[in-house]
């Protein structure tokens, strides 16, 4: 396994795709991982917390969406896009520093 730090921020920095086109920020970094987890040291960890971040995100903007009757639901999705524009910037630095990222909130799907 090689080090790469530059394909780690490349699969945490295009979560942000999602402002491009739908699931972007799923379809991406899973194209990625499943590639290239082999191959790259530590990148099957950033892949994995990435996947459980966005499946996250998702489950959260779903249960939003319903609570916007109530007015809580803007609120939500606000929030929830604030820290999906935040978090994947974040773990991009810290990932070309070469530390662990952090993903807040993370439901564990992939272990």
């Amino acid at each position: 396994m090689k080090q790469d730090n530059q394909t780690i921020v490349i699969m945490h920095l295009s979560q942000l795709a999602t402002f491009v086109f739908a699931f972007g920020s799923i379809l991406i970094p899973l194209i990625i991982w499943f590639t290239q987890k082999e191959k790259i040291k530590d990148l099957d960890t950033h892949g994995k917390m990435i996947l459980n971040f966005q499946f996250s995100l998702l489950i959260y903007s779903f249960v939003c969406v319903p609570l916007i009757l109530v007015g809580v639901g803007i609120f939500g999705l606000i929030v929830i896009l604030i820290i999906s524009i935040v978090y994947p910037i974040k773990n991009a630095i810290r990932a070309s520093n070469q530390q662990a990222p952090e993903y807040p909130y993370s439901i564990t799907f992939l272990k």
